[in-house]
């Protein structure tokens, strides 16, 4: 049924590709799609990302392709990506190629295996990093043409459903390997929590995940009605709105002045926020890609290169 819901919309005839790792998340949604996508009039596909972690890993893509075609799946394919040793190189690589795939083969949709407890995992990654509301929000069921119709099934009930179709996962020991942090939260933090606290803290994480998106894609609404889309705001135009909101417009403003949007962080936002809300003189915010933002004669400038005119001092503006 979960399935089945992500694909109602899509136009019959249209491809589905499905991102299968071999493991019992990816499995069971493979199969679940293999299922549920001729019966909407759909094709199904999948892609199997090799990262090339280990001298099987080849062979180990290619069975798994091939268990792909057994269910249906065409095309069933192995794509190659770089042996990236950290968890953020490897994600990015394996969204490039899922979308490369995605081009190449004209697929309408991608889906993504992600269940609750990557939900609950997401969230508490975020916690630690002391992220804001977005980041709490964790993934979202579909962005573009990427869709995770199981956010809300939990991980063994998904190893059940592999087992009952005779279906054999293989377990990627980089999920055990605790020299990444999001093994720790799995094995080690989450337990932890529910042995203190009860069972039912997944459920919970990922229900405030939600919640959490529903507050965060309201305010980036109202960011977008009060944003002027431009790099030079008059500050009282800035205090006119709730910090929340002020502290994306500044950030928008820093991304379009140049600001490297992967190094930009909360502690440069809050930075260019004690030019609206904290000036007594202070001169301009060195933001990361040669951008900055200085304030001078009642208004707020973001622009690369060097300090944007002279900086007032704190008895020509109060």
């Amino acid at each position: 049924m979960a399935v089945r819901r992500q694909l109602d919309d899509i136009a019959a005839g249209d491809l589905v590709l499905v991102a299968c790792s071999g493991g019992a998340d990816s499995l069971a949604l493979l199969a679940a799609a293999a299922f549920e996508a001729p019966r909407a009039g759909l094709r199904v596909g999948a892609v199997t990302v090799d990262h090339c972690w280990s001298p099987d890993s080849g062979e180990r893509a290619a069975a798994v392709a091939a268990v792909a075609q057994r269910l249906g799946a065409a095309p069933a394919i192995v794509w190659p990506a770089p042996a990236d040793r950290t968890e953020d190189a490897a994600r990015r690589t394996r969204y490039a190629a899922l979308d490369t795939a995605a081009e190449r083969f004209e697929a309408s949709a991608i889906l993504l295996a992600h269940s609750l407890d990557d939900q609950a995992e997401t969230v508490l990654l975020g916690l630690a990093r002391g992220s804001g509301a977005r980041s709490l929000a964790g993934m979202p069921v579909h962005r573009g043409r990427y869709r995770r119709p199981l956010l809300g099934v939990r991980r063994d009930v998904l190893r059940a459903a592999v087992s009952a179709e005779g279906l054999v996962p293989w377990d990627d020991p980089a999920n055990a390997d605790r020299g990444f942090a999001r093994a720790r939260v799995r094995h080690d933090l989450l337990p932890a929590l529910e042995s203190a606290l009860g069972s039912g803290v997944a459920e919970a994480l990922a229900r405030t995940a939600t919640l959490l998106r529903a507050d965060a894609d309201a305010l980036d609404e109202w960011t977008r009605r009060v944003d002027p889309g431009t790099v030079d705001v008059a500050v009282e135009d800035l205090l006119a709105v709730p910090r929340a909101v002020r502290s994306r417009v500044l950030r928008a403003m820093a991304l379009r002045a140049g600001a490297a949007g992967a190094a930009l962080s909360a502690t440069h936002v809050e930075a260019i926020e004690q030019l609206v809300t904290d000036w007594h003189g202070q001169g301009p915010v060195a933001l990361p890609g040669h951008v900055q933002a200085v304030r001078r004669c009642g208004r707020l400038v973001v622009a690369s290169g060097p300090p944007v005119g002279a900086v007032v001092s704190s008895d020509e503006e109060s």
